[in-house]
Parts: C-alpha cells; sequence; structure tokens
C-alpha cells in the first residue's frame, strides 16, 4: 500500500504539544496541513510554536531559514472545523475522553469526503469503542504518535475490530515516508508501549517499597549497568505521577485487574500528596532553583590481597566482566563448575531469581553473593550486589573488591529475588511475550516500539533471546515461588519456548 502524497491535504484537529507536533511532522514531509482547536487563538499559538522550535535550529546553523518558512508556510490555521473537509488525513490530537471524541469524530465523519482516512491519537482509549458509533468504522484508526512528536520515531498504528486494513496499511507506509517507525498494533488496553512497560516502573517501585535500597540508587542501577536512559523515578518524575498514576490504573482495571498490573501504593501517595515531579516542583527527587538531586549509595572502596579470580563454569552473558578483571591485572582460572567466580572466600553468581540467602541454602553454597544483570558487562559502570544472610562481611567485602578492580561502582542491596535490572528485564520480558501471543502485535514491532517510543537500549524479547534459552522463564519462575504471587507467572509463551529449547527470534 502507498503513502499518501505530498498533495493530500492533513489536518490535525487539537492545537497542543501533541497536535502542534503533528501538525510540524506532516508539514515538514510537504503537506499541507490545518490547524484547527476550538479554543480561541489556539492554533496560532501552535503555529507560532512550532515556529519558535524551528527557529532554534535556524540560530544553531542545523536548518536553513527558507526551509523554517516552507514549513510554517505549509501549516494553516483554521478557525471552523468544516474548514478541513477536504483534508484526506484527520488526524484528532484531543482530551483523552471517549464521549468527546465520538462526538468529534461523528461531526468529521459527516463534514469529510467518503474516502478521507480518521485517525485517533489517543494512547489509552479503545479504537474499537471510538469506532462503534461511526457510520463507517473501517475509516478509523489509531496513529499514535509519542510526545515530542518530530522528535519520538515511534508511530503506533492501532486497528479497530472494525479498521479496513488498506487503511491501516497506508497510514502506516505514511508514517514511514514522514521519517517516522510505525508498527501495527491491536485495539487491546495499553496497546504495545504503554502495555509493555508497565513493568519498568512497577518493579522498580516495588523494590523501593521493600526497602531494597533508595529511589536514586535504584534509578543509579538502571541507568549504569541496564543502559535504559532515565531510571523509573526520573522519568515517573518527568511524565508526572498523576499522569503516570493514571495510565497504571487505567491499563489495570482494563485488564480485569490482573496482579500483572497492580499500580503502586508508593505513587498513590505521592499523588494525593500533589507531589506530582517535575511539573510541581516535588516528586521521587526535588526541583527548582537550589534543589539537588541525592547521590546514589555507593560502597566506599574494599581492599583485598587476592589477585587470583577462580571462573568456574561458563559465565555466560557476564564473560565481558572476566575479560575487564583479566584487564585490571588479575590471574583468571578457568575450571568445570556451576557458573560462578571465586574471589578469596567470596562466591559471586548471575541473579536466577532466587533471593541469595535461598539460594544459598538450597544449593549449600557458602559466602554466597549475587550480582545483577547488566546490558552489557564490558561498559557497565555500577552493578548491583546483594550478599545471603549467612555471607560473612570478609565475603562480601571481597566481592566487592573484585568489581571494584574492575572499574565498577558497587551498590549493595538488600537480598531481594532478581534484584533490580534482572527482574525489570525478565518482566519486560513476559509481558511483551504475553503481548505477542495475544496478537497484539508481531515480535519484531514489539521490541520496535520498545526501542523506538521509549529508547530502550534493546528490545524485551531480543534481550531475552541473548540471555539464553530458558533463562526468563527459569527467573520469572523463581521470582514467582518467592513471592507466591500470580504476577509473576511466566508468559504461556516463554513457558513453551523454554521447553521446545529455542527463542523468539529462532
Amino acid at each position: 500500500m502507498q503513502a499518501l502524497d505530498t498533495q493530500t491535504t492533513i489536518a490535525v484537529i487539537g492545537a497542543g504539544a501533541m497536535g502542534s507536533g503533528i501538525a510540524q511532522v506532516a508539514a515538514q514531509a510537504g503537506h499541507r496541513v490545518y490547524l484547527h482547536d476550538q479554543r480561541d487563538g489556539a492554533a496560532e499559538a501552535g503555529r507560532d510554536g512550532v515556529a519558535k522550535q524551528l527557529q532554534r535550529r535556524v540560530d544553531k546553523g542545523k536548518m536553513q531559514q527558507q526551509d523554517l518558512d516552507a514549513i510554517i508556510g505549509r501549516i494553516q490555521p483554521v478557525a471552523n472545523l468544516d474548514e478541513v473537509a477536504d483534508a484526506g488525513l484527520v488526524i484528532e490530537a484531543i482530551i483523552e475522553d471517549l464521549d468527546i471524541k465520538r462526538e468529534l469524530l461523528a461531526n468529521l465523519e459527516n463534514l469529510c469526503t467518503g474516502d478521507a482516512i480518521l485517525a485517533t491519537n489517543t494512547s489509552s482509549i479503545s479504537v474499537t469503542a471510538l469506532g462503534a458509533g461511526m457510520k463507517k468504522p473501517e475509516r478509523l484508526v489509531g496513529m499514535h504518535f509519542f510526545n515530542p512528536a518530530p522528535l519520538m520515531a515511534l508511530v503506533e498504528v492501532v486497528m479497530g475490530l472494525a479498521t479496513s486494513k488498506a487503511v491501516a496499511e497506508t497510514v502506516h507506509a505514511t508514517a514511514t515516508a514522514w521519517g517516522k517507525k510505525p508498527v501495527y498494533a491491536t485495539s487491546t488496553p495499553g496497546f504495545i508501549v504503554n502495555r509493555v512497560a508497565r513493568p519498568f516502573y512497577a518493579e522498580s517501585l516495588r523494590l523501593l517499597q521493600e526497602q531494597a535500597t533508595d529511589a536514586a540508587t535504584l534509578d543509579a542501577i538502571i541507568r549504569e549497568a541496564g543502559q535504559f536512559r532515565m531510571g523509573a523515578f526520573e522519568l515517573t518524575d518527568l511524565i508526572g505521577h498523576d499522569v503516570n498514576y493514571a495510565v497504571t490504573n487505567s491499563v489495570f482495571n482494563s485488564y480485569f485487574q490482573d496482579p500483572r498490573f497492580l499500580p503502586s501504593l508508593i505513587q498513590k501517595e505521592l499523588v494525593e500528596a500533589g507531589r506530582l515531579g517535575r511539573k510541581n516542583g516535588q516528586g521521587f527527587y526535588p526541583y527548582g532553583e537550589g534543589a539537588e538531586k541525592p547521590e546514589p549509595q555507593t560502597e566506599p572502596a574494599h581492599q583485598s590481597d587476592e589477585t587470583v579470580v577462580i571462573v568456574e563454569g561458563n559465565p555466560g552473558v557476564a564473560a565481558p566482566l572476566i575479560q575487564r578483571l583479566r584487564e585490571a591485572g588479575l590471574t583468571i582460572v578457568e575450571r568445570d563448575g556451576p557458573g560462578q567466580l571465586r574471589f578469596g572466600n567470596a562466591v559471586l553468581a548471575l541473579t536466577d531469581g532466587r533471593m541469595a540467602t535461598e539460594r544459598a541454602a538450597t544449593d549449600g553454597t557458602s559466602n554466597l553473593v549475587l550480582f545483577d544483570l547488566a546490558f552489557d558487562y564490558s561498559k557497565a559502570s555500577r552493578l548491583a550486589l546483594a550478599a545471603a544472610d549467612q555471607t560473612s562481611e570478609a565475603a562480601v567485602s571481597n566481592a566487592c573488591a573484585l568489581l571494584q578492580k574492575a572499574g565498577v561502582a558497587v551498590s549493595l542491596l538488600a537480598d531481594r529475588p532478581g534484584l533490580v535490572v534482572m527482574r525489570t528485564v525478565a518482566m519486560l520480558a513476559n509481558e511483551a511475550a504475553d503481548a505477542a501471543l495475544h496478537g497484539v502485535a508481531t515480535i519484531a514491532d514489539i521490541d520496535l516500539a520498545m526501542k523506538a517510543g521509549l529508547n530502550y537500549p534493546e528490545g524485551p524479547l531480543s534481550w531475552s533471546d541473548r540471555l539464553g534459552t530458558g533463562h526468563v522463564f527459569n527467573v520469572l519462575t523463581n521470582i514467582q515461588n518467592s513471592y507466591a504471587e500470580d504476577r509473576y507467572r511466566p508468559a504461556l509463551l516463554l513457558r513453551k519456548n523454554a521447553f521446545a529449547q529455542k527463542g523468539f527470534y529462532s
């Protein structure tokens, strides 16, 4: 299916930050754009805001003035809705209210030509529900941009129950022509990103509630070990706790209160206290003039005279860490074993989802210290450790010293199942696998959505494959056994793949 050509006029209804951003994207692609808002002067203000943003690029030498003038010249504010009647694609980007959107779509259906495509930028309302009152719901499709629309690559092309395949394909091709990375999704709660991303916030919130460590340390681990752009607390402060908590509740209730999406009491308290994040100066962190962000908890330097690291078995994804230790001047001795490191009297192993205390007792391992997952151990600047209750202080000190010799900052956490990055990635992969199983989107589109929409370092299903066959399934099984909660149940597709000894891409 071909994209809409640049002779097609695009209309955007709603001239807020999102609507004006979408108008900019379409105008930059060469389309004439109608920008409408029911508020007096809002459409003109939206266009002026686009001009102001682009002027900064001109001032920095990143854009020519003539190009800015051409883009702004293609954006035409219109005062009355009936002035968009000849548009070939109308994108509504108004308030997230089902009844208000339905009323607008009914008006547009009467105004626009029969072959015009109507698109909704909704992030949470069912496209099927929006189309239910239309005469021709097959012409309605979700075209969900991410904020800021000119910068974020992802567009979720969401198909309601009645959406025409040809309409969805045209919008997908058009988004590609506009320089975006579109993915197909079915109209289920949260679509792809807002559903699959829930564990990213939820697991850090739960670890904070369980007093594993503080917010600044959890954020630092997610960034410096997991290579995510921001930690969960920084990100929710940026989004706004009122917004993030509302989305979590919406997904939770839409899935009939499935415990996988259980909202956090900590975030509820922040909302009730009016601590909404950056927008009003206080969330998990203080903002404003003179505010100082707390530093993560980092272990002071630990000393050890040991120089030999015994590597027992295949270190798997942690192999680059062994190379870092070798480059630090330590002697590496390799021998058969269960996949662990010995340094002095400390035994270090990658978390498998069990608490260190449980694993030490079950496996009969003395002085066990678990380390967390890293996206790339050759580049990780911080790792989380958790020691079994049975582990001696000397062994904990040796474990910290070993990582510090490799140039890694160490954050010592209370002993909790799966540590931080491992349980977060496992739960992201679990939700992604469930979405794939239910036909929300393809495996490739789910991974693309999480990378393009949220700047994840890797798609969760690709990351799951890289950890090894059955690894995420085993981690989740162990976490579920620890909590005895349905929240951590492994997705059926993860379970099947583990027993079939295959990955998502193999």
